[in-house]
């Protein structure tokens, strides 16, 4: 065999050099320094936003037998049925058009009452009506997928509800969907208030109980808490309009051997729910207070002054020259 039959490249990198820890160990240190840059950084959102807006028509086309299916099945409804669903909804229509003719006069006695007392005015809130595509595959978080992003003017952290209650908030956007992770999420939480005893507290996201339901921490054993007791926002934070049903509690373990109850509450709203709304609270704070230096005293007024308040040593003065 000759000399010039042999190959004198040097074999690959991954199968001459380092071992397989060290490969491992390379991989893991690059792995967590592209993690935390991510955070602190988002150096990927710019490519998160590409690659859903390249994705946006293929996620239309594949969702396009599901919405067949669901007119399909939508149009094959017995006559029974179809009956029952109008009565319901006349029902519901009726009570509906009853608590807004109450909650009119309420809100027309609270404006009156503010006026009176010189309170700021509520920040106005304005609503958006958004459709589920689909639930993110993640099996760590939960998410839900809207369709309509940044050119509809939505923006991160808006509350999003449906018809029973608080449902999330928006924590992605990109520009035609948007992503919504729900309460139940264990980096979520949402700063609660009890109607019934005006107790405020803060709910987190608890997953891992009865299928997603939220955590009441930080609670006192004594505290006045009893189950089906109704949470909802107390307004505090800013983001969540204070008002909107949350949750319900629906476990309480109060432990003589424990600093804190653990306190679990059920969400009212749905997630298998299509229609959304996604809520945009005014940011018109007002500003604030400002302090008023004061102006220094010259001239003329500041012998007034000493003539009105004299000092110690006039005083001394004029007591030693009144002694023998």
């Amino acid at each position: 065999m000759s000399l010039e039959s042999i190959d004198h490249t040097p074999p690959p990198f991954f199968r001459q050099g380092a071992s397989a820890l060290s490969k491992v160990a390379f991989f893991g240190l690059l792995a967590v320094l592209l993690m935390v840059s991510d955070e602190r950084f988002k150096i990927t959102n710019p490519l998160r936003a590409a690659l859903a807006t390249a994705m946006t028509p293929l996620q239309w086309l594949v969702l396009q037998p599901l919405h067949a299916a669901d007119h399909v099945g939508s149009y094959f409804v017995s006559l029974q049925e179809a009956r029952e669903l109008a009565a319901q909804s006349e029902k519901k229509l009726t009570l509906d058009t009853l608590k807004q003719q109450k909650v009119e006069q309420l809100q027309l006695e609270n404006d009156q009452l503010r006026k009176l007392l010189d309170l700021r005015p509520r920040l106005p809130v304005s609503a958006q009506a958004v459709q589920v595509l689909y639930e993110t595959p993640d099996p760590y978080s939960q998410r839900l997928v809207i369709d309509k992003g940044e050119s509809s003017g939505i923006s991160a952290g808006s509350p999003v509800i449906d018809g029973s209650g608080v449902l999330g908030q928006v924590t992605r956007v990109y520009p035609w969907v948007s992503e919504v992770t729900l309460l139940t999420d264990r980096d979520q939480s949402i700063p609660v208030m009890n109607p019934r005893t005006g107790e405020r507290n803060v709910a987190f996201g608890n997953p891992g109980h009865a299928s997603g339901a939220l955590e009441l921490r930080f609670v006192p054993p004594g505290a006045d808490v009893v189950v089906g007791d109704l949470l909802t926002t107390s307004g505090i934070d800013g983001v969540y309009p204070a008002g909107l049903h949350v949750a319900t509690v629906s476990h309480i373990e109060r432990r003589t051997d424990a600093a804190f109850a653990r306190i679990h509450a059920q969400p009212v709203a749905q997630k298998l729910g299509r229609h959304l709304l996604v809520l945009q609270q005014a940011k018109e704070l007002p500003p604030p207070p400002t302090e008023v230096a004061p102006k220094p005293v010259r001239g003329k007024n500041r012998e007034n002054i000493k003539d009105v308040l004299p000092s110690t040593g006039d005083a001394d003065t004029s007591a030693s020259g009144a002694r023998p």
